[in-house]
């Protein structure tokens, strides 16, 4: 339990990383943000698959003692939460605008323009309810029992976090909020996570009957934010290469960890 609540706090914490990040340097390049999302996509591609949609199949084909019956149960139950997660998150997105339209302005066509505060509010509420699903990705990889596993799906959330907190100090300071109240609401961004963890972690552990639909669920939200967020953001800036083998560099050092560790 001590290094669940610890990776909670430590993939929570990123965003503050990335907040701090943000007040430091008030213009980050787009070039060293694709590059970072795009590795931070390969490590969590390969969480995806090989720490939750595959376990997930192991543990559902192991709760039958027919092969045929454990196979077809798995199968279904991995499919069944995989497009459940994704569905999930879509929905989120149906409630909440997309994190690039909801500034109402294109900060780079219009720099002297700022967001109005309502939106501001909306592009910070987006970001933490996208949290929210992170984190249970995070918190479900722990009941697998693999410690090194759901470290290194825990790892690749984080390092998506840090350019989520960077991008959100600049709007809110342009909106008028003050630094010490951005810096707070960024630290509740980062809560959101914290909890959504916890919630992961403690809806495995009270029965392992879910645990295979857990598991998809998981994998399947954080496919669906790969190619419905990450991926058009890092190729829609003019870096589509360097974003290409970062990902793929990502991709191959989870995987490095993943036998190594395993």
């Amino acid at each position: 339990m001590e290094i669940v609540l610890l990776t909670a706090l430590g993939v929570g914490g990123a965003t503050m990383i990335g907040a701090l990040f943000g007040f430091a340097f008030k213009k980050v390049s787009h070039t060293f943000n694709d590059i970072m999302l795009s590795f931070a996509a390969g490590v969590m591609i390969a969480a995806a698959v090989l720490g939750l949609i595959i376990p997930s199949l192991d543990h559902g084909a192991a709760m039958f003692p027919s092969e045929i019956t454990s196979k077809l149960f798995s199968l279904l139950m991995t499919v069944a939460g995989i497009f459940a997660g994704a569905l999930c998150v879509n929905l989120i997105d149906k409630l909440v605008p997309h994190l690039h339209r909801i500034t109402g302005v294109d900060q780079e066509a219009h720099p002297g323009k700022t967001a109005r505060l309502d939106k501001v509010l909306l592009f910070v509420m987006a970001i933490a309810i996208h949290n929210l699903p992170e984190g249970i990705a995070a918190g479900v990889g722990f009941g697998t029992e693999n410690t090194s596993e759901a470290l290194i799906i825990a790892g690749g959330i984080a390092l998506q976090n840090i350019p989520e907190g960077m991008v959100i100090i600049a709007p809110m300071l342009a909106g008028g909020i003050s630094r010490g109240r951005t810096l707070a609401i960024a630290m509740i961004t980062g809560l959101v996570e914290v909890l959504g963890t916890l919630l992961g972690y403690f809806a495995v552990s009270i029965s392992a009957a879910i645990l295979p639909f857990a598991l998809a669920f998981a994998g399947g939200t954080m496919l669906y934010v790969i190619s419905d967020e990450m991926i058009p953001e890092t190729h829609a800036h003019g870096h589509e290469r360097g974003a290409t083998y970062a990902l793929l560099v990502g991709f191959c050092v989870m995987l490095v960890f993943d036998v190594l560790l395993g």
